[in-house]
């Protein structure tokens, strides 16, 4: 996992300085990743969505998001279910 957060322009800014916000990402990897590459997984939550991405490729791989209600209908399944693991 990255130490460093990742920083996103907002797309309402120009390059002559006007409306610039930027927002950053803090990824975390999932619990089910381990050290030999297998079944890793990173997050990096907003107040509106979840972004996900391989930990094996990093900031070079892709990532694609969810909206944050959908994920946490995804994790509570997951508790219901009966996963003995913490996410």
């Amino acid at each position: 996992m990255s130490d460093q957060l990742v920083w996103f322009k907002s797309s309402y800014s120009d390059d002559q300085g006007g409306n610039c916000i930027e927002v950053a990402l803090e990824w975390h990897k999932s619990s089910y990743s381990d050290d030999q590459g297998g079944a890793c997984i990173e997050i990096a939550a907003s107040p509106q969505s979840i972004h996900i991405r391989d930990s094996k490729l990093g900031e070079a791989g892709p990532t694609f998001a969810v909206p944050a209600t959908a994920w946490a209908h995804f994790t509570d399944g997951l508790r219901d279910s009966g996963s003995a693991r913490p996410l």
